[in-house]
């Protein structure tokens, strides 16, 4: 199926082939996740306190993290500092690697493969990221240039028999997603599971990672996901992006951090936080069941309630968007 039939058809997901896979599961309701739900008004705020908290209600005390290395994986798209919703903000990152230093992590690294500037240090440097890792004694690994492994394909959603993945995953114990909220022109919206794109290697999917793209993004999100098996997401949605995401979208101050240790549960609660029912997102309704729950009956809510800080975000508009833009 062609990624952009597969897209406008995904209010009606049953009719392709992802979705004939997701209705051979055997449903989400033996699925139970909880996900947290912070508020913050600005990135000036002490954010730690926020991100200890959740870790305390998802269950991820000191005990889950002391001896541990981390890898924080933000998402790091354009060379730009004075766009706060493009990339995951310098604060949110220095606060979530302070956290786990404090539970006793061995080692936190932050690592990513960028999908559109191939220099990362330019891309490090303008967003303000590079001064961070320096101030806080941070590595930072690239993984579009990392040594891989191979690992097959098991969920083979996507026609792809393997994977190639950075061996620097292999040397941590928690890999955390640390996305933006945002809205994107093809997927719908770009949270933790679509941030894990972030993670293939440039040198062997390309630039924005276009094997991938034409494998088929709803596809290509969910094998990815299954091989890597992340273990945390942080959303910065303090300020996130609406429009035309991943990267010409405008500001969408929501004050917001979304943690959970499940991605489609936390997927899915950002999605309705956003005003998007989540079961017209293709790559969601295709993960309920498979990977974890999207509805909201099995997913325990902490820290702050959802209904309240619901705000609508603008979706562009493209017959691709159509069943998302048809709320209700």
């Amino acid at each position: 199926m062609k990624r952009r039939s597969f897209l406008t058809a995904a209010g009606a997901i049953a009719a392709g082939g992802l979705g004939l896979r997701a209705a051979r599961s055997s449903g989400e309701a033996w699925m139970r996740s909880s996900v947290f739900v912070g508020c913050a008004r600005s990135y000036s705020e002490d954010l730690e306190p926020i991100i200890a908290a959740g870790l305390s209600e998802l269950g991820l005390g000191p005990d889950r993290i002391r001896g541990k290395t981390v890898l924080l994986k933000p998402n790091l798209v354009e060379p730009v500092r004075a766009e706060p919703q493009i990339n995951t903000h310098p604060a949110v990152v220095r606060a979530a690697a302070e956290v786990f230093r404090r539970g006793g992590a061995r080692e936190v690294l932050v690592a990513e493969g960028q999908g559109h500037c191939r220099d990362s240090r330019l891309v490090l440097d303008e967003s303000g990221l590079g001064s961070v890792l320096a101030e806080s004694h941070l590595e930072f690994v690239d993984l579009n240039h990392d040594d891989v492994v191979r690992v097959p394909n098991g969920s083979r959603f996507t026609e792809l028999a393997e994977l190639v993945l950075p061996a620097t995953l292999r040397r941590a114990d928690l890999i955390v997603s640390m996305p933006k909220m945002k809205t994107h022109h093809w997927a719908g919206v770009t949270l933790s599971m679509k941030n894990l794109f972030g993670v293939m290697p440039g040198v062997c999917y390309g630039w924005p990672k276009n094997v991938l793209h034409h494998a088929g993004i709803p596809q290509s999100i969910i094998d990815i996901n299954a091989a890597v098996r992340p273990h945390l997401a942080i959303v910065d949605g303090i300020i996130g992006m609406e429009g035309d995401g991943p990267i010409m979208g405008t500001p969408k101050p929501a004050g917001l951090l979304v943690m959970g240790t499940n991605f489609p549960a936390v997927d899915a609660t950002c999605a309705r936080l956003m005003g998007i029912d989540p079961a017209r997102v293709a790559y969601l309704a295709a993960s309920s069941g498979f990977l974890g729950p999207i509805k909201s009956e099995h997913i325990a809510q902490r820290g702050e309630l959802i209904g309240p800080l619901v705000q609508p975000f603008r979706l562009l508009d493209h017959p691709s968007l159509a069943q998302l833009r048809a709320r209700g």
